[in-house]
């Protein structure tokens, strides 16, 4: 792969055209600047990303967590395109130095395809096809679409939602550049594919435009003819997921101090590990010079020192691999590689996280509770969209936007439609559908 047909500004939907402009933002500025001002972008404010929503004490959802990881995106991209642009000086004045942008713009999109209630709402949409009513549609649908959808997958829904063609869209879904696109799709292969993990980037429905778009960038395809699509990673793919990885997994331990999950001193501890005894005691004597007495503001300043070297680490790892990431034979993660110190304290993080924080019981209840209305709606909403003609099925599909395909002929087409739906809504107008389907409330005027 090489740089210069890996960074396109060519938009899905508008390849043969050119709108006029009206203003000096870049391409990729605009893709940006369109997801920000987005209704799923948007909606990202009401979904789970760890712990329950907000009372009073903020913590992260979706939304705050998408905006610092496109913060950190921007970093890793800026800093990659100074280096590699000092080592391939033919990069400067192209569009290669915009790849801060790009990432950037790829990491506020890496969420929206993720259902309410975070990975429990994903598991329940899964599961309903392979343990609940949905299983004895497997005879009615093709194999492609059932792995699809018993595999449903965030990621791969978010490129669905960026790309597909829903009812009063312009072609291309959001026309987004195809740089961007490629950027977000973290598993570029097929569905039949996705193994143990469950994991993939493109649904069959969308597998036609991933194609085009990594073929037109050059990415590199791993699949003989015949068998299941796999390519290789854009490789911007690997900036956004260490900005994910660095944000999900230290503010994971800062929200836990403020819950209380952590302990002062535990955080403390966690986050100065990752430095030596040197750069560890100049932290703690500016956190002094500087009077800070608070304790979250302690861990405030510390957590920023924390992300400052994971991202300067991570820039590092990608330029020393640039050969093997164009190659398409990097393996694992940037996180994956970097020094010994600095993975050894990340997962000792992550051992955290596991233990105390994802199996807290503010945690546990969220996804007890999302799994249930996930699996209600699921069941109702997917009955209706198999057996429309019924007068029930008929008051369930009433409530759909109209942008969704449910008066389709085709029954793929009308399922698909459902999750759509379903997998679209926040976690509090999920909670508002259980609770009318189930006749729990009604509407007061």
């Amino acid at each position: 792969m090489n740089w210069q047909q890996l960074i396109s500004n060519k938009r899905l939907g508008q390849e043969e055209r050119h709108a006029e402009r009206h203003d000096d933002r870049s391409e990729f500025k605009r893709d940006y600047d369109r997801l920000i001002f987005s209704a799923p972008f948007r909606r990202l404010q009401n979904k789970t990303q760890v712990f329950p929503l907000p009372g009073s004490i903020f913590v992260h959802n979706r939304l705050t967590h998408s905006l610092e990881v496109a913060s950190v995106g921007r970093s890793l991209g800026d800093d990659v395109a100074h280096e590699l642009i000092r080592r391939h000086p033919e990069l400067a004045n192209t569009l290669f130095a915009q790849i801060g942008t790009i990432v950037s713009a790829a990491c506020l999109a890496h969420d929206l395809g993720n259902p309410p209630f975070g990975h429990s709402g994903e598991k329940a949409i899964q599961t309903y096809f392979t343990e609940g009513d949905g299983l004895e549609l497997k005879a009615s649908v093709s194999q492609e679409f059932w792995d699809d959808i018993t595999h449903f997958e965030g990621n791969a829904n978010a490129f669905r939602l960026l790309t597909h063609r829903f009812k009063g869209r312009r072609e291309g879904g959001f026309v987004m550049t195809y740089s961007t696109l490629a950027s977000i799709v973290k598993y570029p292969f097929a569905s039949s594919l996705a193994g143990k993990k469950g994991k993939f980037g493109f649904f069959t429905t969308e597998q036609a435009t991933y194609q085009r778009i990594a073929d037109e960038m050059g990415v590199i395809c791993k699949s003989q003819p015949g068998d299941p699509l796999r390519y290789a990673r854009h490789p911007l793919v690997y900036l956004v997921e260490a900005a994910d990885d660095i944000c999900y997994e230290i503010m994971d331990i800062e929200d836990s101090h403020k819950l209380k999950i952590l302990t002062f001193d535990e955080t403390a501890s966690l986050l100065l590990q990752f430095f030596d005894d040197a750069t560890r005691q100049r932290i703690l004597q500016r956190i002094t010079d500087e009077g800070i007495t608070d304790n979250n503001e302690k861990v405030t300043y510390m957590r920023a020192s924390v992300i400052g070297l994971l991202e300067h680490k991570c820039v590092e790892v990608f330029v020393a691999h640039e050969e093997q990431i164009l190659n398409g034979t990097f393996e694992g993660s940037l996180i994956d590689h970097i020094s010994q110190r600095e993975r050894d304290a990340y997962r000792a993080c992550m051992d955290v996280s596991i233990r105390k924080i994802y199996n807290s019981k503010p945690v546990l209840d969220v996804e007890l509770s999302g799994y249930k209305i996930i699996e209600t709606l699921m069941d109702s909403l997917i009955q209706a969209a198999v057996y429309p003609e019924k007068f029930h099925s008929k008051q369930l599909i009433g409530r759909v936007s109209s942008q969704y395909h449910i008066d389709s002929p085709d029954l793929e087409t009308r399922i698909m439609a459902m999750i759509d739906y379903i997998s679209g809504m926040t976690d509090v107008y999920a909670l508002d559908v259980y609770q009318k389907i189930n006749g729990i409330s009604l509407p007061i005027v």
